[in-house]
């Protein structure tokens, strides 16, 4: 639950983000470029949950919600990776 009040984001704070998720996105690319071999997928990942945690602290404003309220958001995600990663073994050994 948000406060009644709202919060307003300066648009500096926007700006930043996106310069970041740029980087990231450089970043993904020079690290698909690395030769890491089977690290590549962890390292995907790891950037793209950063991505998303950005994306979804500030501009879905999950930063300014109640802590309950990340608490299950956090529960529910993690759920869904347990799943995708039960996935993941079922294909592998078929």
């Amino acid at each position: 639950m948000s406060d009644s009040n709202g919060h307003i984001v300066p648009y500096s704070t926007f700006t930043l983000i996106w310069l970041a998720l740029l980087a990231l996105t450089g970043t993904t690319v020079y690290v698909s470029r690395l030769p890491l071999g089977a690290l590549h997928i962890w390292a995907a990942l790891g950037i793209a949950v950063l991505k998303s945690a950005l994306v979804v602290l500030i501009f879905m404003h999950l930063k300014y919600e109640n802590w309950i309220f990340k608490l299950f958001l956090l529960v529910a995600l993690l759920i869904l990776a347990i799943f995708i990663g039960l996935t993941f073994f079922d294909t592998l050994y078929r």
